[in-house]
């Protein structure tokens, strides 16, 4: 039940930001926002992980920012596999997630 919330609370932090900066993320569908949020999931689980500890170094010589860095590319993996689901660039990808966390969080707080 935790899972499909998350889900659906990831689903409707993509479309606010879809619809609040057309030019940074754009989906065409709500079912492309779905699937979006779902393999964020996916990849944020497994892959990122494996990537965070490969750059932990880095990460610490940059004091965090990496991280941002490696959300971006996150999110433009999955944009890149989802279609329907666009982000305008690397640097989109970055303000995307960075947004989406932070609408998602909001979101969360609102849902308990």
């Amino acid at each position: 039940m935790v899972f499909i919330v998350r889900l659906l609370i990831n689903m409707v932090a993509i479309l606010i930001i879809a619809y609040l900066l057309p030019k940074v993320i754009q989906v065409d569908s709500w079912v492309a926002a779905l699937a979006a949020a779902f393999l964020l999931g996916v990849v944020n689980t497994f892959i990122r992980p494996i990537l965070v500890l490969l750059t932990l170094p880095l990460t610490v010589l940059t004091f965090g920012f990496l991280l941002l860095v490696i959300n971006g590319l996150m999110l433009w993996l999955v944009a890149a596999l989802v279609g329907g689901f666009h982000v305008n660039g690397f640097w989109g990808a970055v303000l995307g997630s960075i947004l989406i966390s932070i609408v998602s969080w909001i979101l969360s707080s609102l849902v308990g």
